[in-house]
């Protein structure tokens, strides 16, 4: 079902962006990674999260008054072949939703960035803006949510609406996908039931997220064999590395044995 610019269903033309339904409609027609991130940053689905973010893109921090923030949807990054994923929570007031790249300008993402350049997985160890020539090697990062929300708490029906995206995401990866990282509880929960429509066998009960959590996902019964790993992490937010509850070393080894399973290392 389409809808017109006011968001009622029409069955002529492409479904406005403003429309809830957008994400379901838009996702499954992206015929590649390309197409779909395109797709995602014209997205207005949720008015909360869009009056936030472009809130913050008008009320900037003092330390980036002289920035052009992109105060749009930040889509997936990273190469369309990846055999790891990153799927991370969404983005940053005044990181993601300054940069238009995923965990790129925050402190999550220094974190994230040094260590995926340690174990090998990014070509440099900081990320500051898109054009600041980061390479991710074998690694793709998407997320469950695409605006940065207040609080950085979305709520249900946000992720709900938005989830097209994720499973889109990891169905176009799904011939080259081998592992995941799962940054936090919230990813975990929203990604599970995305794999299982994505047709991977999800133990039920579905497993609980924990940091070093590994789950094992075969593909559904009749399709090709190509078994997915999953691997639980803290998020690497600014609390839990100030409080210790996740270190770099921490961080570190979950990234080098998602990609030992992955076949990157």
């Amino acid at each position: 079902m389409n809808a017109s610019a006011g968001g009622d269903a029409d069955a002529s033309g492409p479904p406005s962006a403003e429309y809830p339904g957008f994400p379901a409609e838009r996702a499954p027609r992206a015929r590649d990674l390309a197409e779909l991130d395109e797709a995602v940053t014209t997205c207005r689905a949720c008015p909360r999260l869009v009056a936030w973010r472009e809130e913050a893109g008008r009320v900037r921090r003092r330390a980036y008054r002289d920035w052009a923030y992109w105060a749009r949807p930040v889509p997936g990054f990273g190469p369309p072949d990846a055999a790891l994923a990153i799927v991370g929570l969404a983005p940053a007031a005044h990181g993601g939703n300054r940069t238009g790249r995923a965990f790129t300008g925050d402190p999550s993402g220094d974190v994230l960035f040094a260590a995926l350049h340690d174990v090998g997985l990014a070509s440099q160890p900081t990320a500051t803006h898109r054009d600041d020539g980061l390479r991710l090697n074998g690694v793709r990062i998407a997320m469950p949510v695409h605006c940065a929300p207040p609080d950085n708490r979305p709520t249900p029906a946000e992720r709900d609406t938005c989830r097209p995206w994720l499973a889109r995401d990891l169905e176009l990866l799904r011939p080259t996908l081998r592992a995941v990282v799962v940054l936090g509880g919230f990813g975990w929960q929203a990604l599970l039931p995305v794999l299982g429509d994505a047709g991977w066998a999800v133990p039920r009960p579905r497993p609980a997220f924990g940091h070093g959590r590994q789950v094992r996902l075969s593909r559904a019964e009749g399709e090709p064999a190509a078994e997915l790993r999953l691997f639980g992490c803290y998020h690497p937010s600014q609390r839990n590395i100030s409080t210790r509850t996740l270190t770099p070393a921490m961080l570190r080894e979950v990234l080098a044995d998602a990609a030992r399973a992955a076949g990157l290392l």
